[in-house]
């Protein structure tokens, strides 16, 4: 069954259409419950960052899956159809090893709008924990995201990957004081208290915020975050006007689906400060901030697309750190690959081993009862005995196959059809429907 990736992300689509196929935290569950449902896919996991949005799946037919993954992400998309644009344009589909590549890149955090950000281990984690509760992930995509994971971890500790603390959250920071020049004295407002507002309030403090100012739609959410670090005003969500109006930035970052920070409300919090500036840092998708606030006078605003040039300079080390990153998910490619391509052999194995153990256990059966007088020490010792003879005769064989399943994939098909025939395993149709799909992992189709 072939493995696909199908998705959008900062490489493809503009935040603006990325934000229209975004799905709400709370509804990801119920999105993989729904997806299911498509006849053609096995098992799925849902990937949604700032960045990108990513179905990693499992389909029983290439062509029926990926027309069913597409046909999903239109169904769920947010607007009226002329609104949700063109999504085929914007879609990128990856096939096998491809798929397998690119999930371990970005988990490795290669492939971030940011290099080696800090977040996206964690959201690719999130990804396989929202996946496992919606019951859509199966032995495939368990073990291909626990490699990815491991992957990722393996990258930070051995590459200097993750060097310089820059994460989307702290990219807003530097925007700031790129356009300010410092934030000594200045009041900064936090919308959300998520891991990117805290992420944010955390640095805001070391580089000497004067006030700090946290809203949520959760108020109590917020003064923890308040309580955590130790300085700021918790208030609630009615009362935006009034800290957009003392502040001289926003750092705004909520899951609201719908603008948080509107022209109006801007517009009204300026007439009360006009002499000052306000700079409005969106890291949301969706969006938190109405495009539309730049035509109040003194507003500037950046979104998350704009921040990769305000922090590029700073990730030289990260880059020198890619191709030694490389070479860690090769290894991890390579092994992956090998546990996928060994799915050869465990219908022969299993159905072998089945097929002897029934043998021994009859004849076992019929031995017993010709010698009804065995005492019990006596039939353990006869049942551990033929256990002993099922093993060694199998052992060679299975040890056999396996590596041939691995390192030698036509050779290993004829060994499975000769046993099939041999032993009357019936396994003909299994070992078909395997062996197209294997084939799109091998390292010899790279």
């Amino acid at each position: 069954m072939p493995l696909v990736c199908l998705g959008l992300s900062h490489n493809t689509a503009p935040v603006e259409v990325r934000e229209r196929h975004a799905f709400p935290a709370t509804r990801v569950v119920e999105a993989l419950t729904a997806l299911r449902d498509y006849s053609a896919v096995k098992e799925a996991v849902m990937l949604q960052t700032c960045g990108r949005l990513e179905i990693y799946a499992e389909i029983n037919d290439y062509e029926t899956g990926v027309a069913q993954l597409r046909s999903f992400l239109g169904n769920f998309g947010h607007g009226s159809a002329r609104e949700r644009y063109d999504l085929d344009s914007y879609l990128y589909t990856l096939l096998g090893r491809q798929a397998i590549e690119h999930l371990f890149r970005v988990a490795t955090g290669l492939d971030s709008m940011l290099i080696g950000e800090a977040e996206i281990l964690g959201q690719v984690k999130d990804a396989y924990v929202q996946a496992q509760h919606a019951r859509a992930i199966g032995k495939t995509l368990h073990r291909l995201f626990r490699e990815a994971l491991n992957a990722g971890k393996h990258a930070r500790s051995q590459t200097r990957i993750g060097d310089e603390s820059t994460s989307i959250a702290t990219a807003a920071i530097e925007a700031a004081k790129a356009r300010l020049g410092t934030l000594d004295g200045k009041s900064v407002l936090v919308i959300g208290a998520g891991k990117m507002g805290r992420t944010a309030v955390k640095r805001l403090r070391l580089e000497g915020a004067q006030k700090l100012i946290v809203t949520n739609r959760t108020l109590s959410r917020a003064r923890e975050l308040i309580a955590e670090v130790g300085f700021g005003e918790a208030v609630e969500m009615p009362g935006l006007v009034d800290a957009l109006a003392a502040s001289d930035i926003v750092v705004t970052s909520t899951g609201a689906s719908n603008f948080v920070v509107t022209r109006n409300k801007v517009r009204e919090a300026m007439e009360r400060r006009p002499e000052r500036e306000l700079f409005i840092i969106d890291i949301a998708v969706p969006r938190d901030a109405d495009p539309q606030v730049t035509s109040v006078p003194g507003v500037a605003l950046v979104d998350v697309d704009g921040l990769k040039t305000v922090v590029d300079e700073k990730l030289e080390v990260r880059r020198e750190a890619i191709p030694q990153v490389e070479e860690i998910i090769d290894e991890f490619i390579a092994r992956f690959s090998q546990w996928y391509q060994s799915r050869l052999a465990i219908p022969v194995i299993a159905s072998l081993t089945q097929k002897a153990e029934a043998i021994r256990e009859r004849e076992l059966e019929r031995l017993f009862a010709r010698c009804p007088d065995l005492t019990e020490r006596e039939r353990m010792l006869v049942t551990g005995m033929s256990m002993t003879i099922v093993s060694r005769l199998l052992h060679s064989v299975v040890v056999k196959i396996r590596e041939k399943a691995t390192t030698d994939r036509d050779e290993a098909l004829v060994h499975a059809r000769l046993l099939d025939e041999l032993f009357e395993l019936n396994l003909a149709e299994q070992i078909g429907e395997l062996l197209p799909h294997l084939a799109v992992v091998d390292d010899t189709d790279a």
